[in-house]
Parts: structure tokens; C-alpha cells; sequence
């Protein structure tokens, strides 16, 4: 199994998990510009925008942009073909006018193709997250945790992304984090990294896991589970072995279960990009189409699972093996011989 190919689908991510693994990637490119840009966003955790609208550029390799950004108002990102100003530009502004409303412009004319109020989006005493994604002309931007979108605009007339460009202004300076970048929309990635399924069981490509850390949920998370708030599937690596789980957006985790005890993440993967159902089995009994998740620190295919326990609709992970579904909870790995395996849809 090789994780690090599934961490390529973000190679511009700039996520700030194993920098020295990073560099080393990024010191394959050093002799390009697009080596020297990731290499300066990486030895620079946290970028500052003065109070002066001139966009700092870097490169994108994927649909998605998550970050996270401290600011009174006037958070400005620029998507573009190339790392300048110029046409043609999508700018989307957030906590604009004031912190009152976000927006989308394109090639810095006005009025606006999308709009809407947002009052106190932003804050000047803490980070806050956001994601930005295109796809086949649609632009989304939502918040940290909502894989929903707050504001959407459609372009009749869209063109390559390459590069993106952070600023703020109108009174504002602005501290950031760029955190993950994962594949979006139609452009997935098979699953690289995911265990070769056993005898019987269809091996499903038609999805990717996004690298993802401290709560964020990336847009097109698949939901899971309930508690006080929604569950997404996870998986995480502990203990040589990569294991489906629970990420508790509330928490900043994704709790996985082994050994007997229930152990919180603080870096995982989320699954996005497909639609799964899920439904009743036992024991040993993997249907054909289950989607394979993880495996265990000897190298056992692991399958995603869920229970109802304690007034909760818990994640976890199913061993063939051991003919159960084990989820984390309340610091303990809890087994279940029934339970609810995810396949993709037929």
C-alpha cells in the first residue's frame, strides 16, 4: 500500500502535516516556479496580507481551496490562469462592505454575478475556515464544516483555473492558513491507497479520500453518522495501521477504534466524490460491493461500518476477521456482530 500517492491529489495543498516529506517532494520541482512558490507557502505556515488589495499568487493542481483566515473584514481571493491581475479573473470577497455581505466578480467588473449577506462572517480575534471550488464553471464557496455552499455562481463562459491570490484591504490586514487542497468535482482519483479488496469483493475507484486536519470537512463529504452533530467517514492512520472511523467536526478529530480504546486524530482523510448507501449484514458477510476503507497494521482489508448505540448513529470500521464492526465511543472500542456496512451503489 502507498499513502503517499493518495496525498498527491493535493500536492498544492500545502497542508501542514509532515513538512519534511513536503519539501522533499516540492525539492523535485525546485527548478521550476511552481517549485519555488509551494516551497515558500510551506516554510511560511501562516501568510500576512497588508491593508493594500495586491494579491500574492500561488499555483493550484487541483478544484478546491481551503483556508483558513483571520481578518475584520475584506478576506479577497483571486482565481486565475496565470499568477497576476488581469482578465479573465474570478475575485470572490468575503465579509466585504463592512464585513456585511461576500461576493463573486469577474473580471473586476461590476455588478456582481453572485452576492448575498453574510454579517459577521469574518473576525479579527480568531481563524476562521472557508473552501473555494470550481467545476465545470461553478464556482462554490461555503464555510469550514458545511459542505454546503453560502455562495454559487455558475459562469456560461469559464476558464482554466492555475493559480489563486490572497489579499486584504479596505482596512483590514489578514493573517492566514492555507490547508488543504483535495480533488473535486469530476477530475476524482481512483484510490490509490485504499487495500486491495479480498476474493469476491469489486474493487470501487470511483471515489477519493481528502487529506483534511483539526475539523475541517471538505464540500462533497459523505455523512454518516449523528450524535449531538453530524458524523462524516473518516480514516486516520494509528499504530501501522490505517483505520475507518468518525470525524466530529465539534471535536477536531477523527476518532478511530483499536486496540480497546477509542483514539481522536487530529489529521485524517475524509471520503468525498460518491454517493454510498448502506445497509444490514453480519458477522463475516462483506457484500460484493462494500468499499474498501483501510487495513489493519497486518495488512487485513477494513470496510466502513455503522451502529445504532446509545441514542447515536456511530461510525467505524468492519474486520472480517474478527466478524464484527467496531466503532469508537465513550473511550472505548465497542464491538458489534450486526450492524450497517457502506457499499457504493450498484
Amino acid at each position: 500500500m502507498d499513502p503517499g500517492k493518495c496525498r498527491m491529489c493535493r500536492l498544492s495543498g500545502f497542508v501542514f502535516l509532515r513538512y519534511h516529506l513536503i519539501e522533499t517532494a516540492v525539492l523535485a520541482l525546485i527548478f521550476t516556479d511552481f517549485g519555488f512558490q509551494l516551497l515558500s507557502l510551506i516554510k511560511s505556515p501562516a501568510l500576512s496580507t497588508e491593508d493594500k488589495l495586491e494579491y500574492n499568487f500561488y499555483p493550484v493542481a487541483s478544484g478546491q481551496l481551503q483556508f483558513r483566515i483571520k481578518a475584520p473584514n475584506d478576506a479577497h481571493v483571486a482565481l486565475t490562469t496565470g499568477p497576476q491581475e488581469g482578465e479573465p479573473m474570478y475575485e470572490v470577497f468575503i465579509g466585504g462592505w463592512s464585513n456585511s455581505k461576500s461576493v463573486i466578480r469577474k473580471n473586476r467588473t461590476k455588478p456582481e454575478v453572485a452576492e448575498v449577506d453574510t454579517p459577521g462572517i469574518l473576525s479579527a480575534d480568531e481563524l476562521r475556515g472557508f473552501w473555494i471550488r470550481w467545476d465545470d464553471g461553478v464556482i462554490s464557496v461555503g464555510k469550514e464544516g458545511e459542505p454546503s455552499a453560502f455562495l454559487t455562481y455558475a459562469d456560461p463562459e469559464p476558464f482554466g483555473i492555475g493559480y489563486f491570490g490572497v489579499c486584504t484591504g479596505w482596512g483590514a490586514s489578514g493573517e492566514w492558513l492555507i490547508e488543504a487542497i483535495c480533488v473535486g468535482g469530476h477530475d476524482r482519483y481512483a484510490n490509490p491507497s485504499a487495500p486491495p479488496p479480498p476474493s469476491g469483493v469489486t474493487d470501487i475507484g470511483d471515489f477519493c479520500w481528502c487529506d483534511a486536519s483539526g475539523g475541517i470537512i471538505p464540500p462533497g463529504a459523505v455523512e454518516g453518522g449523528k450524535d449531538d452533530e453530524s458524523l462524516y467517514v473518516g480514516r486516520a492512520y494509528h499504530e501501522g495501521a490505517l483505520l475507518p472511523g468518525k470525524v466530529k467536526p465539534g471535536h477536531a478529530v477523527c476518532y478511530v477504534a483499536w486496540g480497546g480504546g477509542e483514539h481522536g486524530k487530529t489529521e485524517y482523510q475524509v471520503l468525498c466524490g460518491c454517493n454510498p448507501v448502506w445497509v444490514p449484514t453480519s458477522g463475516n458477510n462483506i457484500p460484493h460491493n462494500a468499499i474498501p476503507a483501510g487495513e489493519t497494521e497486518d495488512g487485513e482489508p477494513l470496510y466502513v461500518g455503522r451502529v445504532q448505540h446509545e441514542d447515536t448513529v456511530t461510525i467505524g470500521k468492519v474486520q472480517p476477521s474478527h466478524s464484527v464492526c467496531y466503532i469508537p465511543y465513550g473511550g472505548a472500542e465497542v464491538a458489534f456482530p450486526e450492524y450497517e456496512i457502506m457499499v457504493q451503489q450498484n
